[in-house]
């Protein structure tokens, strides 16, 4: 794809949206549309990185309540002709097609390439990848099985959803105490992730949340990996202008 001319590419990851719950969430939710009203006006494109809900599930004919304001905010900006693309992420690994169905936004649930202005991307959440922390990993192959989630749609939305949100309010995921705090180039695993990619195939740039840390780590001669951060300590963005990528903070 090339970039129009003052046309931009943003990237946001990581919101948390009803954590600790929703009435607390709501103000970060209120910042997070004024950030999609602000990028509208210049975006070729808005990348949404995972985890924008603390929980997500999908029953047949149902979804979690709440979360109006930026359901309708990413409505609008699709049905402007803005393409959005959304990864999920471990907090909201069990969404399926609500958003392709309802919003016409692609969901993607593995990273994927992506090409602007000659300039290659590899986007993706982030979680589960790059070397060690098999716990998860074994963990999220059981939650993404079909069985498994065919089992916890048994379970009564009023009594799923608040369990389930529980669970997730547990995980010091949620906050990015645990996440947030930089483990050195030589430690960051999607640093390493990044490397390993570089073996087989060129990137300038590789994109992911999942870290809560906004990160810039140079990868290769010419390739550079950036994490984007959160929307619950940091409020950082990333941005492409068709030349370059940075990190930038929202500060409405």
């Amino acid at each position: 794809m090339q970039l129009p001319t003052g046309k931009k590419v943003y990237f946001s990851s990581d919101n948390h949206l009803g954590a600790p719950n929703q009435q607390l969430s709501k103000p970060r939710e209120a910042k997070f549309v004024a950030w999609l009203d602000e990028v509208k006006h210049d975006a070729a494109a808005i990348f949404l990185l995972g985890d924008l809900f603390d929980f997500w599930f999908e029953y047949k004919h149902v979804i979690p309540k709440g979360f109006v304001r930026v359901l309708g905010k990413l409505a609008e900006i699709k049905d402007s002709g803005i393409p959005i693309y959304f990864f999920v992420g471990n907090h909201d690994l069990w969404m399926d097609d609500y958003f392709e169905q309802e919003l016409g936004i692609p969901v993607y649930h593995r990273p994927k390439e992506f090409s602007f202005n000659h300039k290659t991307f590899l986007v993706g959440h982030g979680d589960g990848l790059g070397p060690g922390d098999k716990g998860y990993k074994r963990m999220k192959k059981v939650f993404t099985n079909p069985f498994s989630k065919w089992l916890y749609r048994w379970l009564h939305p009023d009594l799923g959803v608040p369990l389930a949100q529980h669970l997730s309010v547990k995980n010091k995921l949620i906050s990015g105490d645990e996440d947030a705090k930089f483990l050195g180039e030589e430690n960051e695993w999607l640093a390493q992730y990044a490397k390993r990619k570089l073996e087989s195939k060129h990137y300038d740039y590789f994109v992911f949340g999942h870290r809560h840390l906004p990160m810039e780590i140079k990868v290769g001669k010419n390739s550079t990996y950036f994490n984007l951060g959160d929307w619950i300590n940091f409020y950082t963005y990333g941005v492409f202008d068709g030349e370059k990528f940075e990190l930038k903070e929202f500060k409405k």
